[in-house]
């Protein structure tokens, strides 16, 4: 609801996969953010290289007047691919299409590369170089929040829409024009909370 999109790929030899597991890389929703932060030094000097997209909310408000959440994330991971140094003979990849193979379809609209493609449900959960992509892409997202909050003066939490101190703050703050280039105003449950309607605020005005 709050914040950029963060999309982290990451390149592990598979002789060296045993060790993200052996420092106790599992899906980041599993791991406390201190823990996260302690993992992501030891991470990044086992893979052999990460690329880590970022995309604005005001980016993402401008793109999903255009095309769904799943498309601009199958877009950025296609960049991201196509970023990499050495490519990776096998990429899994944690889908988020109610489908899992099509965002593979997706991805290749945007990435031809002679890798392959495995997208499915949990994979964040199920391999562990998808663990150790998803730690880098929320440590780095939780660093972006960071600066929000010294900016806008507030901790309203991690901005996801399971978080209460993230709901009330825009229940309380939808009225300040500073807050609005880091809404995410496509999201449905954006359009459930406003107490007004946010085009009475509009940026421009």
């Amino acid at each position: 609801m709050l914040g950029p999109l963060v999309i982290c790929l990451a390149t592990v030899e598979k002789e060296r996969e045993g060790e993200l597991k052996k420092i106790g890389v599992k899906d980041s929703k599993l791991l406390t953010p201190k823990r996260r932060e302690n993992l992501y030094d030891k991470i990044t000097k086992i893979c052999n290289e990460f690329v880590v997209m970022k995309t604005t909310a005001a980016s993402l408000n401008d793109e999903m007047k255009k095309c769904s959440l799943n498309e601009i994330e199958a877009m950025e991971l296609g960049k991201a691919l196509s970023l990499l140094k050495t490519p990776p003979e096998v990429v899994y990849i944690d889908s988020p299409d109610t489908v899992a193979g099509r965002f593979c379809t997706r991805i290749r609209k945007y990435h031809s590369g002679g890798e392959q493609l495995v997208c499915e449900h949990k994979a964040d959960f199920n391999y562990p170089v998808c663990s150790a992509a998803s730690i880098i892409a929320k440590v780095q997202r939780d660093a972006v929040i960071g600066e929000i909050k010294k900016e806008l003066c507030c901790d309203f939490g991690s901005g996801y829409s399971s978080d209460d101190r993230t709901i009330k703050f825009l229940k309380e703050n939808m009225h300040r024009k500073e807050v609005h280039k880091y809404i995410r105003k496509e999201w449905e449950t954006i359009e459930k909370l406003k107490q007004r309607k946010l085009s009475e605020f509009d940026a421009d005005e």
